[in-house]
């Protein structure tokens, strides 16, 4: 026998409170990405500090020493924290790079064959922030420099032949980084690499954009906006 109208319309309404509670259901079961917990255990206001402790990344107030947050990943623990203009970016032991501000976390980064060096290195000297909003991420087989406002990758300094990067021996002069690169047939000029957030210090060498992308011009007609000359 055919429902009534009235009836159709309730049977209607029935299915889709079901579909929409199995939908929510179904968001509530998925996984986080990365395996991410993030606690904020305060307001995330004026200063903190993070560092690694009990296999979190843990933020106290610089002032009252009171926590604010607590970062952990599923499975895995964090080997080194950097600070970088109110963010938190760690290295964990799966070779995730992450951001976070104690709000969110920003974005996510994995870093070449990992798990090639990072086993026997952990997080010693492999963070090395340069200034100007540039990260550098140095491994034995290249350096990595990650602009942290967003996480976008910049340059990438290759290891001689022969040679590997000591992410351990690097020491800060003024606005450069010196970075060890032994090599057995090399001059010690050439074990010595020094960096700033442009890449390898050289004469004559391209500057680059590593500012933060500005937002795109509004134009007056229909088409693309032209790029302004370099």
């Amino acid at each position: 026998m055919a429902l009534p109208p009235v009836g159709r319309l309730a049977v209607a309404l029935l299915l889709a409170v079901v579909t929409l509670g199995l939908l929510g259901a179904a968001r509530q079961l998925r996984p986080v990405p990365y395996g991410d917990r993030l606690l904020t255990a305060g307001p995330v206001t004026g200063t903190w500090a993070a560092r690694v402790r009990d296999g979190v990344v843990a933020a106290h107030d610089s002032r009252t020493g009171a926590l604010r947050w607590r970062y952990a990943r599923a499975g895995h623990r964090p080997v080194d924290v950097v600070h970088a203009r109110g963010e938190a970016i760690a290295l964990w032991d799966d070779g995730l790079l992450t951001a976070t501000d104690g709000r969110s976390v920003r974005w996510h980064r994995a870093l070449p064959d990992a798990a090639e060096w990072l086993p026997a290195q952990g997080g010693a000297g492999v963070l090395r922030p340069l200034g100007r909003g540039i990260l550098a991420v140095v491994a034995p087989r290249r350096v990595t420099a990650y602009r942290t406002a967003d996480g976008d990758l910049r340059w990438v300094l290759p290891a001689r032949d022969g040679c590997a990067f000591l992410p351990e021996g690097a020491v800060r002069r003024g606005a450069a980084l010196l970075l060890a690169q032994p090599c057995a047939d090399a001059a010690w000029t050439g074990q010595l690499v020094a960096l700033d957030d442009l890449g390898r210090i050289a004469p004559g060498r391209t500057p680059l954009g590593n500012g933060s992308p500005a937002p795109a011009p509004r134009g007056t007609g229909g088409g693309k906006p032209l790029a302004r000359p370099r």
